[in-house]
Formats: C-alpha cells, sequence, structure tokens
C-alpha cells in the first residue's frame, strides 16, 4: 500500500469513526436515499450537487460510442436498483470539462465518490460484484 492510500484510508477511517460517534438520536448525515436509476448529469453544477447530496456515488464517464460502456451499462443500471450508491452519467462528449477535470483519458472510466471526495478510479469495464465490493468499502 503506498504512503497515498495510508493517508486516504487513514482519513476514511476517522471519518467513520466521526459518524459513529453521534448523538444517540440525531441523524450523523443529511444522507439522501439514491435513487433506483442512473442519474444522466446534464452540468457541472449538476454534477457536483449529485456527488455532494449522497454518501456514495459511482459516476460511470462514457461515451455513446464505446462498445465497452454499452457493455457495462446493464450492469450499473443493476447497481443501481440493488445498492445505496447513487450512480451518475457523465456522457464525456456532451461534457468535456468534468472529464478533464477528473483526468479521465479513456472510457469506460468510473470515479467512485464517498461523501462527496474521490475515493477511487477504476478503467475499463469491470464484474458487477467488483464494482458492489468496492461500493460496500465506501460506504463503511
Amino acid at each position: 500500500m503506498s504512503e497515498a492510500d495510508e493517508t486516504l484510508e487513514t482519513i476514511r477511517r476517522k471519518k467513520r469513526q466521526e459518524l459513529q460517534q453521534g448523538t444517540a438520536g440525531e441523524s450523523t448525515s443529511d444522507s439522501v436515499a439514491a435513487p433506483s436509476e442512473p442519474i444522466y448529469i446534464d452540468s457541472f453544477d449538476h454534477f457536483q450537487s449529485v456527488t455532494s447530496k449522497y454518501d456514495v456515488v459511482l459516476t460511470d464517464f462514457y461515451a455513446d460510442w464505446c462498445g465497452p460502456c454499452k457493455m457495462l451499462e446493464p450492469i450499473v443500471e443493476e447497481l443501481a436498483e440493488e445498492t445505496d450508491a447513487a450512480i451518475a452519467k457523465v456522457d464525456v462528449d456532451q461534457h468535456q470539462s468534468i472529464a478533464q477535470q477528473y483526468r479521465v483519458q479513456g472510457v469506460p472510466t468510473m470515479v467512485f465518490f464517498a461523501q462527496g471526495e474521490v475515493a477511487e478510479q477504476v478503467v475499463g469495464v469491470r464484474e458487477k460484484q467488483d464494482l458492489q465490493r468496492l461500493i460496500e468499502r465506501f460506504q463503511q
């Protein structure tokens, strides 16, 4: 594990402890239930709103012309239905500035956000179980 990974894990652990030490009866988070369908991003402000509104967001950067992206589409739709994570979809052709900001160089690229911060980036098609494990890891 690299020094950066260790630092990120320390921050995550500290955040979990803070959330768990909330006062009994009080909500420790203003989290909102994630929708059961992917959220198609229509602007940078919309993107920021989504990534800050939900505890865990899997953001699928895709392109309509991308074959692997089409293979991934049913997987992310199932994850939206089956998990507590929000699934955001960003068309890199329509939203190049968002893709550039998150250093997306190829599609599909998935960027995971936990509590509004980038937690992980994954490039290429992945198995549903792999993505579920990542979501679960960020929900702890």
